[in-house]
């Protein structure tokens, strides 16, 4: 009998022109802390867009690092509630839409970055607009944010019912500035989320209708990626792929891809959807033993013909990266040891053991 529950209180906004079309309703208050990247919300006219349709005030923290740390994000909670800000306006890829969830947090309840992964917060945080620049975390419409965590020397994802952000205003233009290899490392984090969502021994009829959707979407654009041609039409689809993304992994959580991923990132500085998509090949095969219909239909649904074209795919769009690094044995499987203790694993339909994590990072990084 099935049991299951969907939560998604996102309000989505999806075209070109929606922040401008928002006007004055752009506020969720009288005074915004508008959160950014340094570079990427002016790049791609996402925040000339904003500051054009604000009525009210606001107070701009364009300071947000790649991988955010807690103290990153204390400092801008911090500016929030100096300049008595009631809402926040995010612009970025994952990094600044995530850094500003756990601001939102921070501003309204005294507590350190740490504290909240251990007790939680009791004060409401202050509402999110969210307003995506690149196509692949899909942060706009989940609870989760991720931060660096320098102590543990890895990626941690904080979550609750109320980071999800109040409404989101997806316009395909904001991610026309991307670089080609920027629009592929995001564009494997959106298709790692709603195949690892399909996958996870956690999905749901529901959940399986927004990720059958968004990887056959993604399947779509499979030859503009492989050609570069990337067309605004490309790039619409994507971002509807990383959206729907986000909602599939809002309801299921991720599963052993990101686990091994996070250590590319953190020791290695690999962007995130590129260090999920190196081990997405191994990650199916795994899979096929213990969900062989529901791989089938990732293939089918991508119109690739085998697990093995699914990996000539991967090592095609990451060429310069696929078994390049160098790094020692005993190193990798402090890797897989770390991987092992996580919910991702947990989620993962057949629990891989250390012993299997390990093969599979060597497998894919030497």
């Amino acid at each position: 009998m099935r049991e299951f529950s969907f939560f998604m209180p996102t309000k989505l906004v999806f075209g070109q022109d929606v922040v401008k079309k928002a006007g004055a309703g752009l506020a969720l208050g009288k005074k915004a802390l508008i959160v950014t990247g340094r570079s990427s919300a002016r790049l791609s006219g996402a925040l000339d867009d904003v500051l054009e349709a604000l009525s009210g005030e606001y107070v701009l923290f364009d300071r947000v690092e790649n991988n955010p740390t807690g103290e990153n994000c204390q400092e801008g909670a911090e500016l929030a509630r100096r300049e008595n800000c009631d809402y926040i306006i995010a612009i970025g890829g994952g990094s600044p839409l995530d850094a500003a969830k756990v601001m939102a947090v921070l501003a309204v309840n005294e507590k350190s970055p740490l504290e909240l992964y251990a007790q939680g917060w009791e004060k409401k945080p202050l509402p999110i607009v969210a307003i995506p620049t690149t196509a692949g975390t899909g942060s706009e419409v989940t609870p989760y944010a991720v931060l660096t965590i320098h102590e543990e020397e890895t990626k941690r994802g904080l979550g609750g019912p109320d980071l999800f952000p109040a409404v989101a205003y997806l316009d395909p233009r904001y991610t026309a500035s991307l670089p080609l290899q920027v629009t592929i490392d995001t564009a494997v984090d959106a298709l790692s989320h709603l195949v690892e969502g399909y996958l996870s021994n956690r999905a749901s009829s529901a959940s399986d209708l927004a990720a059958l959707q968004g990887i056959a979407v993604w399947g779509g654009v499979i030859p503009a990626l492989r050609s570069g041609d990337i067309s605004l039409q490309v790039r619409e689809d994507l971002l509807l792929a990383s959206m729907l993304g986000g909602i599939t992994i809002a309801q299921t959580g991720t599963t052993f891809v990101h686990a091994l991923g996070y250590p590319l990132t953190y020791f290695h500085d690999y962007p995130h959807g590129r260090a999920n998509g190196i081990f997405m090949a191994s990650y199916l095969e795994f899979t096929h033993a213990h969900a062989p219909e529901r791989v089938e239909m990732v293939l089918e649904l991508l119109d690739l013909p085998s697990l093995n074209a699914f990996r000539e795919l991967m090592n095609e769009l990451f060429a310069d990266y696929v078994g390049k690094l160098h790094v020692p044995e005993e190193r990798i499987r402090a890797y897989a040891e770390k991987a092992a203790q996580t919910k991702n694993v947990s989620y993962s339909r057949g629990t891989p053991s250390v012993e299997e994590l390990t093969e599979i990072l060597k497998e894919n990084i030497l």
